[in-house]
């Protein structure tokens, strides 16, 4: 039996599980490339959904591109799905992972992401990282301007902390943060409370 403490609504309208799914390690090792039997990694997202977990988060990194590829293979159109990607990084091979916020990256990232995912609006894009070199107000804008385009219909952040938080919360509504939070490590809990 499912209780109301059992799902939650994102943004106040995506109403998915208290579990998702991750979908960075569908890719080949160290999240690059294809994975080494790509049927296997179809079924197991085609069991995700079989087994009712309704969110599942991937970014254009994770491969890149290879996890967004697969989702849209195996699970478009994702009917009952809530899909999260993010955008910010890339790679320059495996291991390799470098921010990049500058707004005419994210433009480009989302739209490709949008073409990978085969949809017209993702339902939650997320800033994968804060990019020390570009102002933290010209990325999150650049995913104000997005939504606004219906290119996005929720804004999430992920790896920030308190402060960088309360300066994205000026400028768009933060439906969701998704940072490194377990029984071992506990750094964000500031940005939990």
């Amino acid at each position: 039996m499912t209780t109301a403490n059992d799902t939650f609504a994102i943004g106040g309208d995506l109403t998915v599980g208290r579990l998702g799914f991750g979908a960075m390690r569908i890719t080949g090792a160290g999240v690059w490339g294809w994975p080494p039997d790509r049927a296997a990694a179809r079924s197991l997202l085609a069991r995700v959904a079989e087994l009712g977990i309704g969110l599942i988060d991937t970014a254009d990194a994770y491969g890149p591109e290879t996890s967004e590829y697969l989702l849209a293979e195996e699970l478009h159109p994702y009917e009952g799905l809530v899909i999260a990607t993010k955008g910010g990084l890339e790679r320059g091979g495996p291991g390799d992972w470098r921010t990049n916020g500058r707004s005419d990256h994210l433009r480009i990232a989302c739209e490709n992401s949008l073409r990978r995912l085969e949809v017209e609006t993702i339902d939650l894009y997320q800033l994968h990282a804060i990019d020390d070199d570009v102002p933290l107000e010209e990325s999150v804008g650049a995913l104000v301007d997005l939504q606004r385009e219906g290119k996005i219909r929720h804004i999430g952040v992920s790896n920030f902390g308190v402060a960088q938080l309360e300066r994205a919360r000026k400028l768009a509504t933060v439906v969701t943060v998704q940072n490194r939070y377990n029984l071992a490590d506990r750094a964000h809990e500031a940005v939990v409370d």
